[in-house]
């Protein structure tokens, strides 16, 4: 497992500084985001737009996720250790008890395959 980066990258350094209304237009203008493996510990990413964004074995540590839609997102291997999830919709292939054991023991999440029902 690696540590997790603090990159040199425009749209990285927008929500390091918290300009979430920037990065989202940004985005919407269609700029490319990539966020596999960084540091996002103690952000607040509130209001983030964040459809579609890997953020497999990211380090979200006591950020504040509350009302993100990660529901598009991979976010496997992604620790969440004491965030504020309050509203946080997490992608269907993480369940409860991997989110639970990431937000109070620091575990990295591990996304379980899609299964069909019926």
């Amino acid at each position: 497992m690696s540590t997790p980066k603090i990159v040199n990258d425009e749209m990285y350094q927008l929500l390091r500084e918290e300009k979430i209304a920037e990065f989202n237009q940004r985005r919407a203008k269609g700029e490319a985001v990539h966020f596999a493996g960084l540091d996002f510990r103690g952000l607040d990413l509130r209001g983030i737009q964040a459809d579609n964004i890997v953020f497999s074995n990211g380090y979200f540590r006591q950020t504040d996720l509350r009302g993100v839609d990660l529901s598009t997102c991979r976010m496997d291997g992604a620790s969440i250790c004491n965030a504020k999830i309050s509203g946080t919709y997490f992608p269907a292939q993480l369940s409860a008890q991997e989110i639970m054991l990431s937000l109070s023991h620091g575990t990295r999440m591990r996304a379980r395959a899609n299964k069909s029902v019926g």
